[in-house]
C-alpha cells in the first residue's frame, strides 16, 4: 500500500488537505430531525460496534440532513457523554477545516489520533483506522500552516503512518464498511489526481463493501464529477437525493453536474435545471456554513450568466 507513494511531489498531487474536506466534511434540520434515543452504529446492520448515540447523530444530521448548528450541538454533547469516541473529534476536525479554524483543527486532529490510539485494545478495527485518520488530519494540519511546499516532507512522514495503519485495519476485516467508505473516498481522491491510480477500482470498492449507501452514490457521483463523466454523475447523484431528499448539500452537488453537462452538451434547459437546483440548496442556507452558502450563489451567479450568453 505505501509503495504508490514514493515521493512527496505525489503528496501535493494528492491533495491532502482536499480529502481531509472530502472524506470527512465536505458534508453535506431539516424537516427530519436525528433522534439519538434511536441512534446506533451508521456503518453496520450487523455486528455494530459500540459508537455513542451523541456522535452517530451529529454524523447523521452532517452527511444524511446537511444540518451543520444540529450537528454542533451533538458533537458537544457527544464530546461530553463519549469522550472515548475518534469519529467525534474527527468530525470536528472537519468542521475546522471548513471555518479554517486552524487552531482547533490542531486540536481535534490530535484528539482523533489519541483516541484512535487507546481504541486499539478494545476495537483493533476502529482503533487502527481512527488512528490512521488522525495522522491523516496531522497531515492536514501541517499543510494549512506550513503551505503545500514547505509542508511536503511532514506530511508525506504523516501520510506513509495513515496507509500503514488502514493497512492495519484491513488485515482485521477487509470488507468492513466504516473502513471502505472512508478509504474509499481516499482511493477516490487519488484516484481522479493521480495518472496511474484507478478509479474504476475505488469506485468497486465503495460500490461493494463501504456503508451507509447515501454516502457511497455521493462519494461515486463526486468521483465522476470530477472525472468529468457527467451523465454517470448524474445518474449517482440522482440516487443519493432519493435516500437524502432533505440534503441541501446534494442538490448543490446536482446543480454542479446539471451545469458542467450543460454546458457541455450545449443544453439551456440543462443550465435552467442546474440554476434550479442552486436555489432548492439555498433554500435551506441557514443551516449550512456560511462560507459554502456565498460558494454556492457565487456557482448560481456563473450558472445564471451561460443563459442565454451574448
Amino acid at each position: 500500500m505505501t509503495k504508490m507513494f514514493s515521493s512527496p511531489q505525489l503528496v501535493v498531487s494528492a491533495k491532502l488537505t482536499t480529502l481531509a474536506q472530502t472524506a470527512f466534511g465536505v458534508a453535506i434540520a431539516l424537516n427530519l430531525w436525528v433522534n439519538p434515543s434511536l441512534a446506533g452504529d451508521p456503518f453496520r446492520n450487523r455486528e455494530p460496534h459500540q459508537i455513542g448515540d451523541q456522535t452517530e447523530a451529529a454524523f447523521k444530521a452532517i452527511f444524511q440532513q446537511g444540518n451543520y448548528p444540529a450537528a454542533e450541538r451533538y458533537l458537544e454533547q457527544a464530546i461530553s457523554k463519549e469522550p472515548n469516541e475518534p469519529l467525534a473529534y474527527a468530525i470536528k476536525a472537519s468542521l475546522a477545516y471548513g471555518n479554517k479554524d486552524w487552531a482547533k483543527l490542531d486540536t481535534y486532529s490530535q484528539k482523533t489520533l489519541e483516541t484512535g490510539q487507546k481504541l486499539i485494545d478494545n476495537d483493533p478495527l476502529r482503533g487502527n483506522l481512527y488512528t490512521a485518520v488522525g495522522h491523516f488530519l496531522e497531515g492536514a494540519v501541517v499543510i494549512s500552516r506550513k503551505g503545500t511546499v514547505n509542508g511536503v516532507p511532514e506530511a508525506f512522514s504523516q501520510l506513509r503512518q495513515v496507509y500503514e495503519y488502514l493497512d492495519k485495519a484491513e488485515a482485521i476485516s477487509a470488507n468492513d464498511p466504516e473502513l471502505n467508505l472512508i478509504k474509499g473516498y481516499m482511493d477516490l481522491l487519488l484516484a481522479v489526481n493521480l495518472p496511474f491510480a484507478s478509479p474504476d477500482q475505488a469506485i468497486g470498492r465503495l460500490e461493494q463493501n463501504a456503508a451507509p449507501q447515501y454516502l457511497v452514490d455521493r462519494g461515486v457521483a463526486l468521483a465522476y464529477r470530477d472525472l468529468k463523466r457527467y451523465a454517470q454523475a448524474l445518474d449517482y447523484v440522482n440516487k443519493a437525493i432519493k435516500s437524502t431528499s432533505d440534503n441541501p448539500e446534494i442538490y448543490y452537488l446536482k446543480a454542479q453536474i446539471l451545469k458542467e453537462l450543460g454546458q457541455k452538451e450545449k443544453s439551456q434547459q440543462m443550465i435552467q435545471e442546474a440554476i434550479a437546483n442552486f436555489d432548492k440548496a439555498l433554500t435551506r442556507k441557514s443551516q449550512l456554513p456560511g462560507d459554502l452558502v456565498k460558494q454556492i450563489e457565487g456557482e448560481r451567479k456563473n450558472a445564471i450568466s451561460l443563459k442565454n450568453p451574448g
